[in-house]
């Protein structure tokens, strides 16, 4: 089994400090500059599993990075350099406090509230008589409150970010817009490839009066894919569809108990399972960005990462 990343602990040159997110540590340089490597970890349920999935890291980071460039027409985006495979380097912005879900199929945790009868989500009136699966007339932006570490993200409407000041009306207004033009290009992105982009987060910060997209963009960390071959067969069939997204690993834990409640404990991750998982990842790289996916060395990634972001500072 290939070694995956699962810990930093890098000094680089102008670092004042470090956060280790879920899948994510934030490293800042010089209170400018954000220095982002996606390790290998893989989180469920706002719960980090206890294996890491070889390769993921690599995955996300060069997903994210294409989509970025792909998008800089619509809005302005963080990233600056990807001096390695597993890192993103880019401008260091103030976050908003809440993420910006937009679905245009019911499914997921929206289909799980739907069919326990829930039909208002973040504000949005669902309407009776869908099927899980099934395409919204228009998509739907459910905004989440963006949690600390070890608490779970909340549902929020966007009366209620107004109304409690997390964001003004004029940014929350052109947060809408470009998480819809976003959500728009790639949806187009991935009808070229044979896929349907379900449902997908963005996150936005600002910096000098100016919003900028940031973190990750279109991974399935962040994503849910359908193929768009069959789609319409199994909807009509009420059967499963055939996706790449994260959610596989979801259903696999609520198969074994398993939802991030209190007293619940992670299944094994077997061996079998984490290579399963990282297939699933590089599956979705490859029909996503229609290229073959090149699995870099393993042995040293510690070594690598420090050694290339340092000789990317030092020539900053």
């Amino acid at each position: 089994m290939k070694k995956a990343l699962t810990r930093t602990d890098f000094n680089f040159p102008g670092q004042q400090s470090v956060y280790h997110g879920k899948v994510r540590d934030v490293y800042t340089i010089n209170d400018d500059l954000l220095v982002m490597v996606a390790t290998d970890r893989i989180s469920a349920f706002d719960v980090v599993l206890p294996q890491g999935i070889p390769y993921k890291g690599q995955m996300l980071n060069q997903i994210a990075a294409k989509f970025l460039d792909a998008t800089t027409d619509i809005c302005p985006n963080w990233k600056m350099s990807t001096p390695d495979p597993m890192v993103t380097a880019g401008v260091q912005c103030t976050g908003f406090p809440v993420e910006m879900i937009v679905r245009g199929y019911l499914c997921g945790s929206a289909w799980r509230a739907y069919k326990s009868g829930v039909r208002e989500i973040c504000g949005v009136t669902i309407p009776d008589g869908m099927r899980e699966n099934e395409r919204f007339p228009e998509p739907i932006i459910t905004p989440t409150t963006k949690a600390e570490i070890g608490e779970h993200d909340q549902d929020i409407s966007r009366e209620e970010i107004l109304s409690q000041g997390l964001v003004s009306e004029d940014d929350y207004n052109l947060l809408e817009k470009y998480t819809m033009a976003l959500f728009k290009r790639g949806t187009e992105i991935a009808a070229e490839r044979g896929l349907i982009l379900v449902d997908t987060k963005y996150e936005f910060g600002h910096r000098d009066g100016k919003i900028y997209l940031i973190d990750e963009i279109h991974t399935p960390d962040s994503s849910r894919y359908f193929y768009q071959e069959g789609y319409e067969e199994r909807l009509g069939k009420g059967e499963p569809q055939k996706q790449l997204s994260k959610e596989f690993v979801r259903e696999w834990l609520m198969e074994n108990n398993f939802q991030g409640k209190a007293g619940q404990v992670v299944p094994e991750m077997t061996p079998q399972i984490v290579e399963s998982i990282s297939e699933r990842y590089i599956e979705l790289y490859e029909h996503i960005t229609g290229e073959a996916f090149v699995k870099e060395d393993t042995d040293s990634l510690l070594s690598r990462i420090e050694m290339n972001v340092t000789n990317y500072l030092k020539q900053r």
